[in-house]
């Protein structure tokens, strides 16, 4: 044996063989560290081993030759009637303690180690292993056959291929006293009916829960406490099934470990049926941080309306001072209310408003005045004032019209520009002005003209 080896073996003899035993054989289940194992003097030395089965099966064997056996040592053991084969998984005196939970008819009938498996116990064993799938796909539609309201989740084999238990699933009493004799017609062998829960079927199959995990009830869990819905409550979880249900369809185990410390957390805390009276309002319990030991009231028993957040030894001095009828006037205390802070970015929430469609009118930008002494600006143009009739914003006049033809034909007048804009009224054909008024207010206006040129 090379030196690599050595420090592995006396590595793996360190940690009580939980290596070795990990090399092939899948996490999490149901494994134990002997914490034990490396107490000198022969004080952890135990007659009894734990040894394991398919999935989470385990069971407690007596080795009265005092065998040398360490963790992951496949061994055959009696199973009366016949022998199987498995695997210790655990050694010494830690068993020993392990074995104190079982009941007094099983410690009555604590079988023996007969020695370690040989390569043709391992070869029969792993025949036995390949036919479990094909027997219970087989086993399900017997059942089907003979309307059995019943669900065989899982079949294992003895070691030496003579017996085959059946675990199934069954809301109600089967009777199944038809089916034992179809199956040992079937597949020769002995056959033993076991009914398991919902919970022990997850643990038997496996599987990675919500958390990412390897289930507890296949890696660590031997035992299962019932799960009620007050546990949820304690927590302040949402009472969805969809959530709160595991891998068996049951309420998750994991309810249960923390429930202990919400309760106590929660004795610390007002009820949630008091009321806070202050001078402008009255706040009803909203919802709780229990850890931060923090309560949100709300104005409306109802909604979430003027949310106000204080901590657990403000709302017991409210509540003292509604007892001697007195109302503060905040919730908060005067130090803990903080002016509201400009947010660094702009308001997203207003790009939501539908008044962002509606075009505002610009306003004209006003011409700013010259300084003294500093000469106008003459308008474009010839330089004449423009009448008050014209429009200022009009364009350009159309250039003239060419000269006249040799032919002797007059050409077509250009038409003056028109202002642009909205077309005055015409008037009606009664109260049309004269030529007469016509001539005069242009002879009026010319005047004007002349004035304001000279």
């Amino acid at each position: 044996m090379s030196d690599n080896e050595k420090d592995k073996e006396q590595q793996g003899s360190a940690c009580g063989g939980c290596c070795r035993r990990r090399r092939g054989e899948p996490r999490g289940k149901l494994h134990c560290t002997n914490w034990l194992a490396d107490i000198p003097g022969g004080r952890a030395d135990s007659e009894f081993v734990e040894v394991q089965f398919k999935n989470t099966r385990k069971g407690y064997y007596k080795n009265p030759t005092n065998i040398e056996l360490e963790i992951g040592d496949m061994v055959v053991v009696d199973a009366q009637p016949g022998q199987d084969v498995g695997m210790v998984s655990l050694t010494g005196v830690l068993v020993e303690l392990r074995m104190r939970r079982l009941s007094q008819k099983a410690l009555a009938d604590i079988k023996r180690v007969f020695r370690k498996a040989k390569p043709a116990d391992l070869e029969k064993f792993e025949e036995a292993k390949a036919r479990e799938h094909e027997t219970m796909i087989k086993a399900r539609r017997i059942a089907e056959d003979l309307k059995l309201n019943m669900k065989i989740g899982d079949v294992e084999f003895q070691g030496d291929g003579a017996k085959a238990i059946f675990y199934y699933i069954a809301d109600e009493r089967v009777d199944f006293r038809q089916l034992i004799k179809v199956l040992a017609e079937t597949f020769r062998v002995r056959i033993e009916m076991k009914q398991i829960g919902a919970r022990q079927e997850a643990g038997r199959i496996g599987g990675i829960g919500p958390c990412g995990r390897p289930l507890c009830c296949a890696s660590w869990m031997s035992n299962f406490v019932s799960v009620a819905t007050s546990a949820a409550r304690y927590q302040d979880l949402s009472l969805n099934p969809q959530k709160l249900a595991g891998q068996c369809a049951k309420l998750k185990c994991c309810l249960n470990f923390e429930v202990d410390t919400y309760v106590e957390s929660v004795k610390r805390l007002p009820n949630k049926d008091v009321r806070l009276e202050t001078a402008d309002a009255t706040y009803f319990h909203f919802k709780t941080d229990i850890f931060k030991r923090e309560i949100t009231y709300s104005t409306d028993k109802q909604m979430a309306v003027n949310l106000v957040t204080i901590d657990a030894d403000r709302a017991f001095e409210i509540i003292a001072m509604n007892k001697a009828g007195e109302k503060p006037v905040n919730l908060q205390r005067d130090s803990d209310i903080k002016p509201k802070e400009k947010a660094a970015f702009g308001d997203i929430l207003g790009d939501d408003d539908l008044t962002r469609f509606d075009k505002k009118k610009r306003k004209k930008k006003k011409k700013p005045l010259p300084a003294q002494g500093e000469p106008q600006r003459q308008p474009k143009g010839d330089g004449r004032p423009k009448a008050q009739s014209e429009n200022p914003n009009r364009t350009k006049t159309r250039q003239q019209a060419p000269a006249e033809k040799p032919d002797g034909n007059q050409p077509q007048q250009p038409r003056p520009d028109k202002p642009k804009g909205k077309r005055p009224n015409k008037p009606a054909k009664g109260n049309r002005p004269d030529q007469s008024q016509k001539t005069e207010e242009d002879k009026k206006l010319q005047q004007k003209k002349n004035d304001i040129q000279s």
